[in-house]
């Protein structure tokens, strides 16, 4: 008999950076592919999956642009960037035959659902894939917030966040070799130490819903896999 996985419903942040693979910015095609291979394999164990995905792979492109664009307008624009993120990620997905759809915080009904919380639900009973794009729907909060946020309303029982290291460490381990791997930390920790694991009103939002974060490699094949069955290599915050 197959071990169930330890998570039943989760919710994986990617960041836009992560879609790029070598490239200085835009979207990879090959690692976008690899990641939905990595999602796939989750989704076939009948773990109930959702995704939140930054921009900073399209917004880097634009980041001379943005810098003398207005706080607010520059946030909406992110938030449209992560729309074209999402469309990208359900086209790898429904490729390879997982069934997917895409709600928005920023309703844009010819290319997407709005974001409607039961609906989503729905989705997830029914084994699709749901990708939230738009954000919160509003300007001055992260796509980090978004991913939090939308875990509490999906009632997930993690948050993973798929990086491009092992876990949460005291400084960026790529430039200080002394840097300190955690494998678990409290809210408090996160808060108080300034480990920018996610910004501090995502940390808050998952403190205040009891919801657990869960700090992997996506680079690393099969971790994905691993991390959801309670094993593997990944800090865990909660």
């Amino acid at each position: 008999m197959t071990e169930a996985p330890k998570y039943r419903r989760v919710l994986l942040k990617l960041s836009g950076e992560g879609l790029m693979g070598d490239k200085a910015f835009g979207l990879c095609s090959d690692t976008v592919d690899r990641i939905a291979d990595e999602i796939k394999t989750v989704h076939d164990m009948g773990v109930q999956l959702s995704l939140v995905i930054g921009a900073g792979n399209i917004f880097r492109g634009v980041s001379e642009a943005a810098a003398n664009i207005e706080r607010t307008s520059a946030d909406y624009m992110g938030m449209l960037a992560t729309v074209m993120n999402a469309l990208a990620m359900q086209s790898a997905l429904e490729a390879k035959g997982v069934d997917t759809r895409v709600q928005s915080a920023i309703p844009m009904d010819t290319v997407c659902e709005p974001f409607i919380r039961r609906r989503a639900e729905r989705h997830l009973e029914k084994g699709r894939v749901v990708i939230f794009a738009g954000g919160t729907g509003n300007p001055f909060f992260t796509t980090d917030t978004a991913a939090a946020l939308r875990a509490s309303e999906m009632s997930c029982d993690a948050l993973l966040k798929g990086t491009q290291v092992d876990g949460v460490y005291s400084a960026d381990p790529k430039k200080d070799p002394n840097a300190e791997r955690y494998d678990t930390l409290t809210y408090q920790d996160v808060l108080a130490r300034d480990l920018r694991v996610m910004d501090t009103s995502a940390i808050a939002l998952a403190r205040d819903n009891n919801l657990p974060i869960l700090v992997f490699a996506l680079h690393t094949p099969g971790d994905f896999a691993e991390v959801v069955n309670g094993r593997g290599t990944f800090t865990i915050v909660k």
